[in-house]
């Protein structure tokens, strides 16, 4: 289990502007990533 700290394992996720890989956007800038479990929940 990732532990706070950790290095994120790498991945790659579609999004609006096409398709982004964690390790090419870690290297441009800071990263935060944030889960959610469903749209409309509270959080």
């Amino acid at each position: 289990m990732v532990q706070a700290g950790d290095q994120a394992p790498d991945f790659t996720l579609p999004s609006t502007a096409g398709s982004l890989t964690l390790s090419d956007v870690w290297q441009a800038s800071k990263v935060l990533l944030t889960f959610y479990i469903e749209d409309g929940t509270p959080g």
